[in-house]
């Protein structure tokens, strides 16, 4: 196997077990931290932080009509200490198929001035997914994150569930 093909499939493999949810067994799963270089130069790259655990909000089925329809995932740090976490939408397709594909849908978010920006999304094995790197945030102590999605079916034959959830880091 050339060393290209294991890079694309050591990708695939960690982008699998992220979506399966096998990052989810708690703090015992959590990504180990890289210690800082006492010499910090600007070409240094850091790898993205793996979740330790998911919140999982109520799922729903793909709405079949090509209205728009508002997701909203809330999720409220009732701990102590402040907590990355980082909202997710994850569009599943059927198990017997056929998968869903990005131009099935149509998937926009609410900004902070009420406009709304378009979110591309990612596809795995049937599974459309937002990005977690760059939906993460910071909540302090008792703040509470809020996000309004907007799901346009584009292809009325597609078929799936909507599966809202959080991703929660360290």
């Amino acid at each position: 196997m050339s060393l290209k093909n294991s890079r694309v499939r050591l990708a695939s493999v960690a982008l699998v077990v992220a979506l399966s949810g096998l990052a989810t067994a708690g703090p015992a799963m959590a990504a180990t931290r890289q210690p800082a270089a006492a010499a910090s130069t600007a070409s240094q790259v850091r790898a993205p932080a793996i979740p330790s655990g998911f919140v999982d909000l109520p799922a729903g089925a793909l709405p079949s009509d090509s209205a728009r329809h508002e997701i909203t995932v809330t999720y409220r740090n009732d701990t102590s200490a402040d907590r990355t976490v980082a909202p997710q939408l994850l569009v599943t397709s059927p198990d017997e198929g056929p998968f869903l594909a990005p131009s099935d849908i149509k998937l926009e978010r609410r900004k902070a001035d009420g406009c709304w920006e378009a979110v591309q999304v990612g596809t795995q094995t049937g599974t459309l997914f937002t990005d977690l790197p760059t939906a993460q945030r910071t909540l302090h102590a008792g703040e509470t994150l809020t996000e309004v999605y907007r799901l346009t079916v584009v292809d009325p034959q597609a078929e799936g569930t909507v599966r809202p959830r959080v991703a929660l880091y360290g």
